[in-house]
């Protein structure tokens, strides 16, 4: 028998790990190696937690953010890696992870950049419908999730087909923050629901403008968000002064800005709840 020592100069441990893994593609369109199914993963977007509850990956997640409040077993019983803009590189040093699946918008660039000289990290990067059915193809892969994800995917694709005209066109300013007031505008995610759903976005700037910034005559609707700002009752008079013609509704933002597994409950949300008050 032909025993062959290696020394440490001889192979590295980032080789090594690349005898039993693949390279994906994000979101972002990097490349990241990946080892074969990731039995230490670390969530750093709240509904990509919930997302990964959903495929059934309990003992393979060790590590969330305090934001990712779903499922709340995991939120009770999951160590905790900070928030997704303030995470602490030292607990998930500790915990040691195979991957790390991040996104653009939720983790500050600083953060990832340092993860990623370490552990793999995925990137997603979703602003319309159709990166969020994109996003769960390409994690379905990652995680040996595909068939899961391909059901998981159609199911979306079919319930919003059934809402595609639930909201009559009808014209709507969806409100995420207050003093200053931001509102949604194109070329984000909750436009994209929005439009999904058959109403009109109000606002055309790109990205969040601030109110106060822009001439707008009254929607039809104004839809206030249970987050990021927690907008409540006390809130309707100021909106009301400025858009005398709108009626005002308070929306649960989850529904309207989660993706993931998340976006089969948004459908019953709009067709049991929300369409009572259209």
């Amino acid at each position: 028998m032909l025993l062959i020592i290696l020394s440490p100069d001889t192979i590295s441990f980032q080789q090594c790990r690349k005898m039993n893994g693949k390279t994906f593609i994000d979101q972002l369109k990097r490349e990241v190696f990946i080892s074969d199914k990731p039995t230490r993963i670390v969530s750093l977007v709240p509904s990509i937690t919930d997302f990964l509850h959903h495929l059934e990956l309990d003992d393979e997640v060790v590590g969330i953010t305090k934001f990712c409040i779903l499922p709340e077993s995991w939120y009770a019983s999951k160590q905790r890696v900070g928030g997704t803009k303030t995470i602490n590189l030292d607990v998930i040093d500790e915990l040691k992870p195979d991957l790390i699946i991040g996104n653009k918008e939720e983790n500050t660039k600083e953060d990832i950049k340092k993860l990623s000289k370490s552990y793999p990290v995925w990137m997603s990067d979703v602003n319309s419908f159709e990166d969020a059915i994109d996003m769960i193809y390409k994690l379905g892969e990652v995680l040996s999730r595909k068939n899961e994800c391909s059901l998981l995917a159609n199911s979306i694709l079919t319930s919003f087909n059934e809402l595609m005209d639930i909201g009559n066109s009808k014209s709507v300013l969806y409100f995420i923050w207050h003093k200053p007031d931001y509102v949604v505008g194109s070329s984000t995610y909750v436009n994209s629901i929005l439009d999904k759903l058959g109403f009109v976005n109000h606002c055309q700037q790109k990205r969040y403008p601030i109110l106060d910034e822009l001439s707008l005559s009254s929607p039809d609707y104004v839809f206030l968000s249970s987050e990021p700002f927690p907008f409540s009752t006390r809130h309707e008079n100021h909106f009301q002064q400025k858009f005398p013609n709108s009626k005002i509704i308070y929306v649960k933002g989850e529904m309207f800005s989660w993706y993931g597994s998340y976006m089969l409950q948004t459908t019953d949300y709009v067709k049991n709840q929300l369409k009572t008050f259209l």
